[in-house]
């Protein structure tokens, strides 16, 4: 028994077939995204004057700690003292202040540390 096939049939599958492999690439790459996202820790603490931020990725990040600080620069966050360390992982530990004295929310500048990490992922897919 023989089948033929038109030339619109073979096109119909192939074009089916790239739809399946671009879902499963859009997957991945989201996968990727989401496994780097849930493999950060942040915590923010309240102090008497400002917030104790800590930032940890048993991963290297490379860029993240620019968005974290371009970040504290829109949100007003003055970094006080701060330790980093980059090399086989991502750590930041950051004590900030305000720099309007406005009553800042530790759960505004965590949400800010979470943007950063967000928009930093996105840019890295």
């Amino acid at each position: 028994m023989f089948l033929f096939c038109s030339h619109e049939q073979k096109n119909k599958k192939s074009v089916q077939k790239q739809k399946k492999e671009t879902q499963t690439n859009r997957g991945l790459r989201l996968g990727k995204k989401k496994e780097r996202m849930e493999s950060l820790e942040v915590t923010v603490d309240t102090l008497d004057r400002g917030f104790r931020i800590n930032v940890y990725s048993e991963r290297n990040c490379p860029g993240l700690l620019v968005s974290i600080l371009e970040d504290f620069e829109e949100l007003g966050l003055n970094v006080l003292d701060a330790r980093v360390s980059c090399s086989d992982n991502f750590h930041f530990e950051a004590v900030g202040g305000e720099d309007h004295g406005d009553g800042m929310d530790a759960q505004v500048v965590k949400q800010a540390v979470l943007e950063a990490i967000k928009s930093w992922s996105e840019r890295n897919e």
